[in-house]
């Protein structure tokens, strides 16, 4: 096997692929605290809609349970939902901005720059995440889950924040400005209001039922809504792993085609 210092050419090949992967993370973890705007609503949006749920409308929302630890769920979904918007607008600025041709003539792997982020989406993520649950507690959350049910949370969360992130580079990879990114990840984020994540789906119109029992974003809150509070979950973390697993498949082969062809461009 040919030897390239002390790594193999395919070892070698992987290190740079992971150390190419790093740096561009570091990139975008800059901007997340650069950039604090974006971190900010990422975070502030989502609590106020939970306070805005919880406080204004909760009272007359009937849920059989106290209408704070039915929503959270939701919350935490919409919460995900903004803070990975910010990708496609993103990966769209550096598109626009020349930063695509000018990696090019660097010795840097070029699908790297997805990687940074996709990886610098999930933690701006797991930070809005965190703090929209110590705020939840704060206002009255109650959650009936152990050490097992939070590990099963972290692993749906993970799950999702990834499949979004990697469609929202998608987004960010097919229009030509940045203000088309961001109209095009409103359908995504207006899909939790179309689910029960705020109100159970049996008081909707029977049209408007079915489309929210068989859309991807009520089979995940239905298993965090279990895991985090003992409801019965049935099939729903089944439907979850298939819709989102399958999601962030397609989402990545599709990203990885649209950055191949724009390099072609």
């Amino acid at each position: 096997m040919i030897r390239k210092g002390l790594l193999s050419v395919s070892e070698s090949k992987w290190y740079w692929a992971i150390l190419d992967g790093w740096t561009m993370s570091k990139r975008s973890l800059k901007h997340i605290f650069r950039e604090a705007e974006s971190l900010v609503m990422a975070i502030g949006l989502p609590v106020a809609i939970m306070i805005m749920f919880v406080y204004v409308f909760g009272g007359a929302i009937q849920t059989g349970t106290d209408y704070v630890n039915y929503v959270v769920p939701g919350v935490i979904i919409t919460c995900v939902g903004f803070g990975s918007s910010i990708i496609a607008v993103s990966v769209t600025q550096d598109m626009v901005g020349g930063l695509f041709e000018r990696f090019r003539s660097m010795p840097l792997l070029p699908s790297s720059l997805m990687v940074g982020h996709v990886i610098g989406g999930f933690v701006r993520n797991v930070i809005a995440t965190t703090v929209a649950i110590l705020v939840a507690l704060l206002i009255g959350f109650q959650p009936d889950a152990g050490w097992l049910e939070w590990l099963g949370v972290i692993g749906v969360l993970t799950l999702f924040m990834l499949s979004i992130s990697w469609v929202f580079v998608v987004f960010g990879l097919l229009v030509k400005s940045v203000e088309a990114a961001n109209a095009l990840t409103f359908p995504m984020l207006f899909l939790p209001y179309l689910s029960s994540a705020f109100v159970p789906t049996e008081t909707m119109p029977s049209w408007l039922h079915a489309f929210a029992e068989n859309q991807p974003m009520t089979p995940l809150i239905e298993t965090l809504r279990g895991l985090l509070l003992g409801t019965p979950i049935g099939h729903n973390h089944w439907l979850m792993i298939a819709w989102f697993g399958g999601l962030l498949i397609v989402s990545m082969i599709i990203a990885t085609f649209l950055f191949k062809r724009h390099k072609g461009e």
